[in-house]
């Protein structure tokens, strides 16, 4: 059976075209990944694979198979929040929370491509992500804040 790494762990990666939304959340309990529409539209389930975001809910395990994937609860280290989590936090860039997850690993993959994105590399890198809430500027903000401060930000156990 063909492995999978999920926040640093080996697993096995079940057959089929099982979708990788529902391995993390059902299978693993990894349950920060959020379902939002389904369609790949909203960028709740943003997770990384080999440090890049990849929507899971329009992605099968099988697709992934190999790789290495990282969760929202995989970039904490040792209980440390990621310098991205602590910048949202900082910023006060959520509000009832439901899309942060996804914001947060879009940013990651954003400055694993690019550590010091312009604005406009930002608004386009999250213009596919979806606040209700309408937390934009201060999303923003904290994107800006950490891509500022110089720190590495790789998550991709």
């Amino acid at each position: 059976m063909p492995q999978l790494h999920v926040n640093g762990e080996a697993r096995e990666a079940p057959q089929g075209i099982r979708n990788l939304l529902s391995y993390l959340r059902f299978d693993l309990g990894l349950t920060g990944t959020k379902y939002g529409c389904g369609e790949g539209l909203c960028g709740a389930c943003t997770v990384l694979v080999d440090g890049q975001p990849l929507r899971s809910c329009m992605t099968t395990v099988g697709a992934v198979a190999g790789g290495r994937v990282t969760t929202i609860e995989g970039l904490a280290d040792n209980g440390d929040l990621h310098p991205v989590q602590r910048a949202f936090v900082e910023e006060s860039a959520m509000q009832c929370g439901y899309c942060i997850p996804g914001f947060i690993m879009g940013t990651v993959g954003l400055l694993n491509r690019e550590a010091h994105p312009s604005r406009e590399q930002i608004r386009e890198a999250l213009a596919d992500h979806m606040c209700r809430c309408g937390t934009y500027q201060r999303i923003q903000r904290a994107v800006e804040h950490v891509a500022g401060s110089g720190v590495a930000t790789q998550g991709g156990s």
